[in-house]
């Protein structure tokens, strides 16, 4: 019988595992291949996994239904598993900057991390984003960049990087419910 992952995530937080193991046989590659596309670093990507893994392992309760789909909440974890590592590797001693101000942004982080899944569509719907667009999606989700370093980096106000990051996300949504026959 296949356990749903919810069970399996339930399991390892008892101890068992071959739930962790089957967890990690099902996202092993999803994990690593997301590691790799923000931090374009094998020993990081590598590091990342085995961070993510550890963390489902050694923490309890840091999952629950009410944040959503798991593999949606399990990229959420290795994106920020991944700016860790990053900021530890270039050792900046600034702690993350949370850049999700309201429940929109929220929404859009955990949209974004379903996306990711959907790797061929977004391509597309990424490439149909303007280049100021793509440049502030690129770094905001795959560099670990906040949009307050964004604004700094790229020397435009604060709201200019929230307002195109709204857009893009917003632009990507609705070519991505077209693209699956209005769902």
């Amino acid at each position: 019988m296949s356990r749903n992952d919810v069970e399996l995530y339930t399991m390892t937080q008892q101890g068992d595992k071959q739930a962790l193991e089957t967890l990690y046989d099902k996202y092993e590659k999803l994990v690593y291949s997301f590691s790799f596309r923000m931090t374009q670093q094998q020993e990081i990507a590598e590091e990342a996994v085995q961070e993510v893994f550890l963390k489902l392992w050694t923490k309890r309760d840091i999952y629950s239904e009410q944040k959503g789909k798991f593999s949606s909440w399990l990229l959420t974890v290795t994106r920020h598993t991944c700016i860790d590592l990053i900021r530890k590797k270039q050792r900046a001693p600034a702690p993350v900057e949370e850049k999700n101000d309201d429940k929109a942004d929220q929404d859009a982080v955990e949209d974004i991390v379903e996306w990711k899944e959907k790797g061929e569509i977004l391509r597309k719907a990424m490439g149909d984003l303007s280049k100021e667009q793509q440049q502030i999606i690129e770094m905001l989700y795959y560099k670990g960049y906040s949009q307050a370093e964004l604004s700094r980096q790229l020397d435009i106000p604060l709201g200019t990087v929230k307002g195109r990051v709204r857009l893009a996300l917003k632009h990507m949504k609705s070519k991505l419910v077209k693209e699956k026959g209005g769902v």
